[in-house]
């Protein structure tokens, strides 16, 4: 008789950007270990719901069961104007009685729960059916240092973070720059630090933390998490590097105009421009932005979305619904599209980032750094140029280029000032044209084989994903006897 396998549960937040590392690691726990995986999909409204299943039902092979909760109603419990920091931890308070409903109708009930450092107020439904506790940190092991250490420094720091004169300092990690703190450290009298601060201190309940990085790629901030003199004892839970986490090419989906296009340009002669699933430019930025890709005389794709008043995280929970103008490319610069016909690409549609990261045309990417986006651009040894906009991904774009040197920064930072088209023209030629760009492009490469080597057989997460895989079957087996 074959025996049981355990049953895990996937709770991300809403917004395409969480759901994909989870999908990745569902798709893991599911072939590599041949685990029952169900993934519980959160939305705040109909639309999002509509676009994420879609898109998830797509990349999961039927590897992973969708759970689609009920959408939310926040209205009544958030200000109209409440930033994501705020409505993404209020929406996964409210879902919690759904995702109880749902667990309590299957039998076996899962092994484990994992969810997102806001999702832990669904650990009352992990106690209540003898589940294991996890939080998956879809970011980095930097990001998860700051975090547990945020409630430390909101006792020992006087006054507001984006005041102080010197970096705040983590035990045993790289201290954060006051200009590279991300939203709910800039004012501590908002909800949205609250919520921050509150994560910190619930994600010490888990049993363990996986986090999407690996442990060639942060040895020292691995090792201060684990460190009982540093974070270790803030912590008190073991952390599992277990990336890079994220969805693979799929050669069937490289059809259409744009991969005709592609297949034409010599290797390594366009630059990818997309901001992700969730920001937005403004129209000045959007402006800047078309003229300095025009101006470096470089092959081009460009993902657009429409602009929004100031550039940012308009679009997180909107999906790509917004672009459906009736002159889509209608906000680009008059003339643009007939003078870049024959070395740009301009695309408003959803398509697969794998996919254009990985054909061997693309030479750079203009990203906002965003951790998913990183972690492609690494496996595809593509070179960025930094251009972070909201959320961690200041210190993303501090971290590729001084710590990993895979990556060119801006001189000005996008999310508080538009960065001119000559500067856009400066930087892209610097990957593509100058010399400085061949030494970046080699060192992309070497974090790509690390990368490869620590998701192989053998490899360093590979590892830490079995050792975890071991104590929830030894989790079921205590619970069956």
């Amino acid at each position: 008789m074959e025996t049981s396998k355990p049953h895990v549960a996937l709770l991300p937040l809403p917004g395409m950007g969480h759901l994909i590392p989870y999908l990745g690691l569902g798709k893991l726990f599911a072939t590599h270990h041949n685990f029952k995986v169900k993934i519980f999909l959160v939305s705040i409204d109909h639309s999002s719901q509509t676009e994420s299943k879609t898109i998830i039902s797509e990349m999961s092979n039927e590897l992973c069961n969708i759970v689609q909760l009920p959408p939310v109603d926040i209205t009544s419990l958030v200000d109209p104007n409440a930033t994501i920091g705020v409505r993404l931890p209020v929406t996964m308070r409210e879902i919690v009685p759904a995702f109880r409903s749902s667990i309590a109708t299957m039998k076996p009930c899962p092994t484990v729960l994992i969810t997102d450092i806001f999702g832990t107020d669904a650990f009352s439904v992990a106690d209540e059916f003898d589940m294991l506790k996890y939080v998956f940190v879809s970011p980095h092991a930097w990001f998860l240092a700051l975090t547990i250490y945020t409630p430390i420094l909101d006792k020992e720091v006087k006054g507001e973070y984006v005041h102080q004169k010197e970096p705040l300092k983590i035990p045993g990690c790289a201290s954060v720059r006051v200009e590279d703190l991300f939203d709910p450290l800039l004012d501590r009298t908002n909800q949205q630090y609250d919520e921050y601060m509150r994560a910190g201190i619930r994600l010490r309940m888990s049993d363990g933390v996986l986090v999407n990085s690996w442990e060639e790629l942060q040895p020292s901030t691995f090792a201060a998490l684990r460190d009982d003199k540093l974070l270790g004892c803030v912590l008190k839970s073991p952390v599992y590097p277990v990336g890079p986490v994220v969805t693979q090419s799929d050669d069937s989906s490289k059809s259409g105009l744009l991969f005709d296009w592609l297949n034409k340009q010599p290797n390594d002669s366009v630059v990818y421009v997309s901001f992700g699933s969730g920001a937005t430019l403004s129209h000045e930025q959007m402006t800047e932005l078309a003229f300095g890709l025009e101006l470096s005389k470089q092959r081009f794709v460009w993902v657009v979305r429409a602009p929004t008043e100031k550039s940012g995280d308009k679009a997180y929970l909107k999906g790509r619904s917004g672009d459906e103008n009736h002159d889509q490319f209608g906000y680009l610069p008059k003339g643009f599209m007939s003078r870049i016909q024959n070395v740009g690409f301009v695309i408003s549609d959803w398509v697969s980032q794998v996919d254009i990261l990985s054909h061997p045309s693309i030479g750079a990417f203009i990203s906002h750094c965003g951790w998913n986006s990183t972690l492609e651009s690494i496996l595809n040894g593509v070179p960025i140029i930094a251009f972070p906009l909201f959320a961690e991904q200041k210190m993303n774009a501090t971290m590729l280029t001084e710590e990993f040197g895979m990556a060119v920064r801006l001189e000005v930072l996008p999310s508080n000032k538009v960065v001119g088209r000559e500067e856009i023209q400066n930087k892209v030629r610097k990957i593509m044209v100058d010399k400085e760009g061949h030494g970046i492009r080699d060192r992309v490469n070497e974090l790509k084989y690390s990368a490869e080597k620590a998701l192989c057989k053998g490899g360093s997460s590979y590892r830490a994903l079995s050792e975890l895989a071991k104590s929830f079957e030894a989790r079921m087996q205590l619970q069956n006897e």
